[in-house]
């Protein structure tokens, strides 16, 4: 090995270690202060809104970065979380923008929306139960997401 591939080699380590994994950036996140008994994982500094609207909560988690989570907080339907997202998926492959189910879990999935083929929009649904209380976890309303941006805000909350 000449001294020019050495040198190559050490340039490449330090490149790659350098590297940042994008989940490693999460953070334990504790929603207890905006009323919800409820633990996610979040990245730094996002901002949380909480919406009390008598029959349930809307809490709103989201940060300038992309990542825009809604919960929503209601009495739970059922005390088990794979029937509230069996009624979940059922709803959601009834819409006529329903393409695909990408993932399915007991107790959430990612899925596909076309509206058109000018607009694709991933989106996802998990569902916890706690006591009387049940939590549906979504994307945000408000961006169209890539399946890489869906995929991340739903492994932070399972």
């Amino acid at each position: 090995m000449n001294l020019f591939q050495v040198a190559f080699f050490v340039f490449l380590s330090l490149m790659l270690a350098s590297c940042e994994d994008k989940d490693s950036k999460l953070v334990p996140l504790d929603l207890l202060s905006e009323g919800l008994s409820l633990k996610i994982n979040a990245p730094e500094g996002v901002v949380v809104t909480t919406n009390d609207l008598i029959i349930m909560k809307d809490v709103t988690v989201s940060d300038s970065a992309g990542y825009n989570l809604q919960i929503f907080e209601t009495e739970a339907s059922s005390l088990n979380a794979a029937t509230i997202i069996d009624k979940l998926a059922s709803e959601i492959e009834a819409s006529p923008f329903f393409d695909s189910m990408i993932t399915r879990e007991p107790d959430g999935f990612v899925f596909k929306k076309v509206i058109d083929e000018n607009y694709i929009n991933y989106d996802f649904r998990h569902a916890k139960v706690r006591g009387e209380k049940q939590f549906v976890i979504q994307a945000g309303l408000t961006t169209t997401y890539t399946l890489d941006q869906v995929e991340r805000m739903y492994n932070s909350v399972k």
